[in-house]
């Protein structure tokens, strides 16, 4: 089983810092262990391998006006110097990495059991490279600077379909890099094109500046790489590689932008001084008028007003979801509290309706507009849904009508009539028991009924059923209930807007 890439990870490279000299190179180490162990993240201390027998062309070795070849050739260490720092590396406390340039190096990468291989933006696209990579059982992060778009999907392909552990970093290959080419941005544009992908970020920016690794991080990066090294009498640092104090002020500036980022995966639970405080700007319920106790509290019965008093309801509390009934006689004017009221969301039961419709609709492929209203009718309250209920979509109401009436397993609608309204009932699905001025029939899918103004009608399923309803306009104050106690019962319907979402 490979090892996974730890969160957060910083990685420190030191590329050919070292100087050919492996005592400088075990001082890096050391400076850059004193700094890291202060910060609460992981570390990894990245080298860079080259077999440079076969690496460098005959023609070219000992060439001094090939920069790099000079370069590499001015800094070699033997096998057994890189052995020694590998090992102060884990000393120091940091993951070991490497990076290889060509085949043997993945052989060194092996034989020392590195923990994370990293590919370089020049050899993002290097595949006998690659191939030879995803055979260790090592981690991948790979930079990008410089790659296409077509190349990054080819490689996140190749590493995706060989199962392997990876991240690809957002990278630009200029030294060090100036703000204006940094396009920070594109981790977004990496985040989004790859989901599953971790994105990290390679820097080369001048390493004095911290503003950048805030950005990153707030931007939801995790993984970061940076050039380090140590300045000596003997030895000087270049221009894109941070020294242990730079790199100190780099970590702390993470440190802070994730303070401030604070938690991004999940909603904070309340705060109760933040409550406390915002709750004392909210208006309170007062009544309106004296209520008797068992009286349902309607909007008309009440006001809101500041300041709220202690543990009373609040506005914040009143929706088309809520039911108040006096549990005591309230006063004029007083505050509407849970001594003298009972309070009702019913917000959870309309939603799980909502729910049971959608699975009903989708069982029988009936398609329904996004724009729809919903409207719950429960005549006699919530408690009995399921047995006196009735949920109707409305899809056009103009001087013509189109709803949808979903009936529930078990449900009856109760007898009502209207007085301008002519409608006709196609049932879509299911079966209905339909009664018409008290003669009963059964309507199977197919069956097409109309209802004539003054007619009489109320209708049941027992195993759930659509009907389309077309009908001349509705006015919602042309329907009239023979029970007169839901005619009385002002708050018997509850509607959702966007409840197909």
């Amino acid at each position: 089983m490979s090892a996974t890439i730890p969160t957060p990870l910083f990685v420190l490279e030191m590329a050919n810092n070292h100087m050919g000299d492996v005592e400088h190179g075990v001082a890096v180490i050391r400076a850059f262990g004193e700094v890291c162990r202060a910060f609460p993240f992981h570390f990894a201390f990245k080298l860079q391998y080259r077999d440079l027998d076969t690496f460098i062309h005959p023609a070219a070795r000992g060439r001094d006006d090939i920069k790099y070849v000079k370069r590499f050739s001015e800094t070699r260490l033997s096998r057994q110097n890189f052995d020694r720092l590998v090992a102060e590396m884990r000393t120091n406390g940091f993951l070991a990495m490497s990076t290889p340039f060509d085949e043997p190096s993945v052989d060194v990468i092996e034989a020392q059991r590195l923990d994370i291989v990293k590919i370089a933006s020049c050899s993002f696209t290097d595949w006998p490279l690659l191939e030879r990579v995803v055979l260790t059982d090592k981690p991948v992060i790979a930079s990008t600077a410089g790659a296409s778009l077509e190349e990054i999907d080819r490689v996140v392909s190749f590493l995706a379909h060989r199962q392997k552990d990876f991240a690809i970093l957002h990278c630009v290959g200029e030294y060090p890099t100036p703000d204006e080419r940094m396009h920070l941005s594109q981790i977004d544009f990496l985040r989004a094109r790859y989901p599953g992908v971790r994105i990290g970020f390679s820097t080369h920016e001048q390493p004095d500046h911290t503003d950048i690794v805030k950005l990153a991080v707030a931007k939801g990066v995790t993984l970061f790489e940076k050039h380090v090294g140590l300045t000596t009498g003997a030895y000087p640092l270049n221009a894109y590689s941070a020294s242990p104090e730079q790199v100190r002020a780099w970590l702390q500036a993470a440190q802070q932008a994730w303070t401030l980022c604070g938690v991004g995966d999940a909603r904070l639970p309340p705060n109760p001084e933040e409550v406390a405080s915002l709750r004392s700007l909210r208006r309170g319920v007062f009544a309106r008028r004296p209520i008797a106790a068992g009286e349902t509290i309607r909007s008309e019965d009440v006001y809101f007003a500041f300041p709220p008093q202690p543990e009373q309801f609040t506005a914040n509390d009143w929706s088309k979801y809520a039911e108040f009934t006096a549990t005591s006689a309230i006063a004029l004017d007083q505050a509407i509290a849970p001594d003298n009221a009972g309070y009702e969301d019913r917000r959870a039961c309309i939603w799980d309706i909502a729910q049971r419709v959608k699975a009903l609709l989708a069982r029988t492929n009936i398609v329904v507009p996004g724009s729809a209203d919903l409207e719950v009718s429960h005549h006699y309250g919530l408690d009995r849904f399921d047995e006196f209920g009735l949920v109707l979509i409305t899809v056009v109401n103009r001087c013509y009508c189109k709803k949808l009436l979903v009936v529930l397993p078990g449900q009856s609608h109760p007898e009502q009539y209207h007085m301008k309204k002519e409608e006709t009932f196609h049932v879509l699905q299911g079966e209905i028991l339909l009664e018409l001025d008290g003669v009963q029939s059964v309507c199977r899918p197919g069956d097409v009924v109309t209802i004539e103004p003054g007619v009489r009608h109320a209708f049941r399923s027992e195993g759930g059923a659509v009907i389309e309803e077309i009908s001349t306009t509705h006015d919602k104050d042309d329907s009239y209930y023979t029970d007169t106690a839901i005619m009385e019962n002002r708050q018997r319907k509850s509607l959702l807007t966007y409840w197909m979402d």
